[in-house]
């Protein structure tokens, strides 16, 4: 398995990202990592080689990029309470476009994972490619307005009781629900904010074990095994 950093071009600007590649021969299905509010840190890059470990081509994409970690979060959280995620959505389809034109890399079968506020856009995202095969938000807010999940693509999210994204959890179960898009939501009742990260204070191994095993099923399931046809979703 090899980590390496990466340029990914884009319209607005030449994003920075690391790269981590299975050690067999592809082509591989691929995941785009989503960092939270503390960039691409060694935390993700440890996320990034845990899926080239289990056999993905998996992209880490830093959308601060050098930039005011300041001014990129204002913006993301600004454009995320309106439903506009135009200045992170973009970078992340470069990202997808970037990581299906590697040779190794099957470009019918992409995931994507995002934590907190990478979590969110995870599902804005989800919710205007139609290459996304499934997403796996962790800790994430909802997009606006909710009705717009009716676009998601399959959903496997994870969500901390003692945090106030477990509410919108619960919210996004329901309409995934209703709308009988293919989902996995599971609330923690004793972790909370950040517990998949185990370089932080909240991280939890019990609850970290079992949402990566969860996801690491839903996404063989959704991801691994598509089929070549993108799935066809409603508007």
């Amino acid at each position: 398995m090899s980590l390496q950093d990466v340029v990914i071009p884009s319209r607005q600007a030449r994003l920075r990202g690391c790269l981590a590649l299975p050690d067999v021969p592809g082509p591989h299905p691929g995941v785009v990592v989503i960092h939270e509010a503390y960039g691409l840190n060694d935390n993700i890059r440890d996320i990034t080689e845990r899926f080239a470990a289990e056999g993905y081509a998996a992209l880490a994409v830093d959308l601060f990029n050098d930039r005011s970690r300041v001014f990129c979060l204002a913006r993301l959280i600004g454009e995320a309470m309106i439903g506009r995620e135009q200045f992170a959505v973009p970078h992340l389809r470069a990202s997808a476009d970037f990581l299906v034109a590697q040779p190794e890399v099957d470009g019918a079968r992409i995931g994507v994972i995002g934590f907190c506020m990478g979590g969110g856009l995870a599902i804005a995202w989800g919710c205007r490619d139609r290459r996304l095969r499934a997403v796996a938000p962790f800790y994430a807010m909802n997009p606006r307005p909710l009705s717009a999940a009716r676009r998601l693509c399959p959903v496997v999210g994870s969500y901390p009781g003692r945090d106030i994204t477990a509410r919108g959890g619960r919210k996004l179960d329901a309409r995934l629900e209703m709308y009988g898009i293919v989902h996995d939501i599971k609330i923690y009742p004793g972790a909370r904010h950040s517990f998949f990260n185990d370089q932080g204070p909240a991280h939890d191994p019990v609850a970290s074990a079992d949402a990566w095993e969860r996801t690491l099923a839903f996404f063989a399931e959704r991801v691994r095994s598509a089929p070549a046809t993108p799935v066809a979703r409603t508007s």
